[in-house]
């Protein structure tokens, strides 16, 4: 399966375009947002899990990043409510649920050789964040590769000063403009290397996940 595939592309899923597909799993839907491969595959994706869902045990080779986009997700004892990151690294084992229901947005093999910590941040913590530049930024993961973060933009802030080997956005508050468009919160955008001035938050600012750098895992599964 080949979803949204050509890397040198810029790729845009707003909220009105979501298609929810079942899981193999009842209760448990995904949009897929980009996708190289079957169910064991270089994946993108926002899931949904209903009250009471879960997955059963299983391992993920590739590793897995989550970010809580909304409700509490949870793993055996561990609950993880709405603002939490999670990297579990290649190789690691979890039996993920909901109690209540749950939205995250999920990345599966697209880590890095060799990475083995488990990571788990609270980024409604305000200790997690830290002023770059005159931006407040919670830093995530970063390598020689590709940087995570979430970050907080002002008013019509732009988003970029200077040109990127690649870039990914999820708008979690608030709004981005470019041009004449407007992504809502929920709106997902991946964008190939170049300069992307045009991009602003707006007027009542954004708080975004962004991931830049050069596309991690392609090679694995493609």
């Amino acid at each position: 399966m080949l979803i949204n595939a050509d890397f040198s592309r810029k790729v845009i899923v707003v909220p009105q375009d979501y298609q929810w597909v079942a899981s193999p799993q009842p209760g448990v839907e995904r949009v897929m947002l980009d996708r190289l491969g079957g169910e064991r595959a270089r994946a993108t994706s926002i899931v949904r899990y209903a009250s009471e869902s879960y997955f059963p045990q299983h391992a993920h080779p590739g590793g897995e990043e989550i970010f809580v986009v909304s409700g509490t997700f949870s793993e055996g004892d561990e609950d993880c409510p709405v603002g939490y990151y999670l990297r579990n690294p290649p190789g690691s084992v979890h039996q993920p649920f909901s109690r209540n229901g749950a939205v995250i947005f999920v990345k599966l093999w697209q880590m890095e050789a060799g990475q083995q910590t488990r990571v788990r941040i609270n980024t409604r913590d305000p200790a997690t964040w830290v002023k770059q530049a005159g931006r407040e930024i919670c830093p995530l993961h970063r390598s020689i590769v590709e940087q995570v973060c979430l970050q907080r933009l002002a008013s019509v802030e732009p988003l970029f000063s200077e040109s990127v080997d690649g870039a990914e956005i999820l708008v979690l508050t608030g709004c981005l403009t470019e041009r004449n468009s407007t992504y809502e919160r929920g709106s997902w955008i991946r964008l190939p290397k170049g300069y992307y001035p045009e991009f602003k938050a707006g007027t009542a600012g954004a708080e975004i996940y962004l991931r830049t750098g050069r596309p991690a895992g392609l090679d694995e599964t493609a």
